[in-house]
């Protein structure tokens, strides 16, 4: 070949329609969550739905569904070779994006705001797992396992420092409305990276790109991700909010709702949920006995600083263990 002959290009690789489908069915599933949280954040449905039960395994299988398609993403973009420029920029438009959902969140419910939601566990993921996309498949995958295993064998109260709760190591789970931390949550990403190496080897990718990609609306969803988190939520509020104004809630129960918000914050922190049951009806029984639960309801008195309400709590507290 005469060296004055311009080298040829490699071909761009073939988009796979199906990975769009996938991404826009996970992001229809987080609509349909979202809309669930709203109708609770409204009162339409009772206090903790969202965060037991079926919900609760919902909500945690579609963000696990992200993170491993971000794994995926991340082999067929920058394997072998990093794609720097791309990956630069959309790694700002993530951390734009997730710094504009903690300003959002911190600003409408301080309490409980996002500071490591799903937007930054994709930011710091998607750059960690730069360093496996050429790994050897195998030991990736046995990576991902120790890392979604590590949270469930070994805590430390080292990282309820407020600057490390973003590990996911830490004896007390903090509050946030969207809280997906380093461990477990980038097992995922690893398992997604480790799968793709695979399908990479096995050929089974160009067999993926010749699959029909199903509903267009939901390969568009798909292709224009981060644009649609933005906008969902804020659509769905409002129409609720718009239903409300129409048709309100019904009043809730002001027993019922302090048992149910009780137990979801009793469980959150010492993670027994039948003590936590027990101890809930205790307060509650010892609140009216004492005719102070009326007052708690208003505001008339707070539960950090009323001594009768820490005594009870106590008290409480040794009967239900």
């Amino acid at each position: 070949m005469n060296s004055d002959t311009p080298a040829t290009k490699a071909p761009a690789p073939r988009r796979i329609e199906i990975i769009d489908t996938l991404r826009g069915v996970a992001l229809v599933a987080m609509a349909t969550y979202h809309f669930s949280w709203d109708l609770e954040f409204f009162g339409y449905l009772d206090p903790g739905t969202t965060t037991h039960g079926f919900l609760k395994y919902y909500a945690r299988s579609i963000a696990g569904s992200f993170l491993f398609l971000v794994g995926l993403s991340l082999v067929l973009a920058h394997f072998p070779q990093i794609r720097w420029k791309g990956f630069g920029k959309r790694l700002a438009m993530v951390v734009v994006a997730a710094a504009a959902i903690s300003i959002a969140t911190y600003i409408g419910t301080p309490d409980a705001f996002i500071f490591f939601g799903i937007l930054h566990s994709i930011a710091v993921a998607s750059v960690l797992g730069l360093a496996f996309v050429r790994w050897p498949p195998l030991a990736t995958l046995a990576l991902a396992v120790a890392v979604i295993a590590l949270p469930q064998i070994w805590r430390s109260a080292v990282f309820d420092h407020p600057a490390l709760l973003w590990v996911g190591l830490s004896e007390t789970p903090p509050r946030s409305n969207d809280y997906v931390p380093l461990f477990p949550w980038f097992g995922l990403v690893l398992a997604g990276i480790a799968a793709g190496r695979l399908l990479l080897s096995s050929g089974w990718l160009s067999r993926l790109a010749d699959m029909p990609s199903g509903p267009r609306l939901l390969g568009f969803a798909g292709r224009h991700s981060l644009a649609f988190y933005l906008v969902h939520q804020p659509v769905l509020i409002a129409l609720v909010w718009i239903i409300a104004q129409i048709a309100p809630p019904a009043a809730p129960d002001p027993a019922v709702s302090y048992l149910r918000s009780c137990e979801v914050n009793c469980t959150a922190q010492q993670g027994d949920a039948g003590m936590c049951v027990r101890f809930c009806a205790c307060t509650l029984d010892r609140l009216n006995q004492e005719d102070l639960f009326e007052q708690l309801q208003s505001g008339a008195i707070s539960v950090n600083e009323d001594e009768r309400i820490s005594r009870m709590a106590s008290e409480c507290t040794a009967a239900s263990q």
